[in-house]
Parts: structure tokens; C-alpha cells; sequence
């Protein structure tokens, strides 16, 4: 198993020593397999998941919520959680892997519902009669508990993830980073920076709610 260093690159760095010290026979080559190989068949594979992941999303937001502007809104909340994910990773000296890959993924459906709870309460407090400033202002705030808690809870359960040092910690500790830097991220971001938004992405929409 590799230690210390992503396995992408002491592959690449085994292949050049092999093409730099060891002369080949006409017809003859090296391969590497083992981990690696499966790593890169499950690259491959996230390329076509992730974006198709992401399309569903998209489309399931635009059926729930009659709005294209609402379900691009919702979807802020992704890239508000990679920086999280990504800052992570730098700053614990890691490297994007697979299981690394996995940990953005579950991020983005907990991101996404974040998104959803945020949207629908505010929703529901102008279809109530609220104005706009006031609907945003209560449903930010009464939301604030509950994604909080969703957040500390996951994070405090991905504790012994991060933390781990023995066997598996390889794929371990890259998960749970990603889900940990996100989720931050994500959080707090969410709560200030959705509501924000909410009235330039959704103004057609907060029309068809109060008629």
C-alpha cells in the first residue's frame, strides 16, 4: 500500500524511472495493475457518474419547485461545497482519489437538501402572504437550527474517519475530509449566501407563489 503520497503519483514516478533505467526488448512493456488499475477504471466511471448525478439533480429541482431559476439556486450550494472539500484536502496535505471522489458526492446530496430545505421554507412563508425581504429573513432563520444540527451531527460522526491512522486510513481519511471541509463550507455559506440570492434567482417564480 502507498503511504505518505497519492498513488497516481508514484505511479508516474515509477514510470519514469522505468523508461529512464530499464532497456525493453523490441515487443516487450510494463503494465501496473493491482490498486492502481482498479483506481483508474473507477475514474473512469465517476466522469460519466458526476455529471449525470448532477444532471438528475437539476432535473428532479426543476420538477419539485416549477422553477429553473430556484433549481439553479439550489444547486450554489455545490460549488459552495467543493471549496470546502477541496480547501481540505489542500490543507491536510492529500490528494483527490476515489474515495475522495465518493466523499464530494455524498456532499453534494447533503449540500443540495440544504438547499431544498432553505428554498421550500421560504416558499411557504409567501405563499403564506409575506413579503419577499420578510419571507427570506424568517425562513433563513427558522431553518438556521436544523441544518446546523444536520451538519454537526455528520461531521461528529466522520470524527474517527478523520482521525484515523491505522489500516484503511488511506481511504478513510479522504472521505471524511472532503465531507468535513464541505460541510462547513456548505453550512455557512448556505445560510447567508442562498438567502441573498433568493429574491434575484426566484423573482418570477415569487410572483407565481403569491398569485
Amino acid at each position: 500500500n502507498v503511504q505518505g503520497r497519492d498513488m497516481g503519483s508514484v505511479v508516474a514516478d515509477i514510470q519514469d524511472t522505468i523508461a529512464s533505467e530499464v532497456n525493453l526488448p523490441p515487443g516487450y512493456s510494463v503494465d501496473i495493475g493491482g490498486q492502481f488499475e482498479n483506481q483508474q477504471r473507477a475514474q473512469k466511471r465517476l466522469t460519466i457518474v458526476v455529471p449525470v448525478s448532477l444532471g438528475l439533480i437539476a432535473l428532479l429541482l426543476y420538477f419539485a419547485f416549477s422553477s429553473v431559476g430556484q433549481a439553479l439556486l439550489i444547486l450554489v450550494n455545490v460549488p459552495l461545497a467543493v471549496i470546502g472539500g477541496v480547501f481540505s484536502l489542500w490543507i491536510s496535505g492529500q490528494y483527490l482519489s476515489v474515495p475522495s471522489s465518493v466523499g464530494f458526492i455524498t456532499l453534494f446530496g447533503v449540500a443540495v437538501l440544504n438547499g431544498v430545505v432553505m428554498v421550500e421554507s421560504i416558499n411557504q412563508r409567501i405563499q403564506d402572504g409575506l413579503n419577499v425581504d420578510t419571507a427570506v429573513f424568517e425562513g433563513a432563520v427558522s431553518r438556521l437550527r436544523p441544518v446546523l444540527m444536520t451538519a454537526i451531527t455528520s461531521a461528529l460522526g466522520l470524527i474517527p474517519m478523520l482521525l484515523s491512522t491505522g489500516v484503511g486510513a488511506e481511504i478513510q481519511k479522504p472521505l471524511a475530509s472532503v465531507i468535513v471541509g464541505g460541510l462547513i463550507t456548505a453550512t455557512f455559506l448556505t445560510l447567508f449566501v442562498l438567502p441573498v440570492l433568493f429574491g434575484r434567482f426566484s423573482r418570477a417564480k415569487v410572483g407565481d407563489i403569491q398569485r
